[in-house]
């Protein structure tokens, strides 16, 4: 009984061993607004979500309410457009 349990202890205090990693995963949630166009869009803000166009082709947006469940998943290249579930009016456009 005693031995599995001194086997079990020492690989614990082997895997307290191991080599930390050099530098950690950085991921820049602001984003680069170029990326997704969101400076192309900031005119958007305050107006009724139904008066947005057509979305392009060769572009990802999400369009969605302030407080509705969403993705957490980053992706720089996404337009995100979040407006009030109330109102249906536009209070951000960003990228993500």
């Amino acid at each position: 009984m005693k031995t599995p349990l001194i086997a079990g202890l020492g690989l614990f205090a082997m895997a307290a061993c191991a080599p930390m990693p050099t530098e950690p995963d950085i991921i820049d949630a602001g984003g680069d607004a170029q990326q997704c166009k969101a400076s192309q869009y900031q005119s958007w803000i305050g107006r009724n979500r139904s008066e947005l166009p057509t979305k392009p082709a060769n572009e990802t947006w999400r369009v969605t309410c302030t407080t509705c469940p969403m993705t957490m998943d980053y992706n720089p290249s996404r337009l995100n457009i979040l407006f009030e579930e109330r109102t249906g009016v536009i209070r951000e456009v960003k990228c993500g």
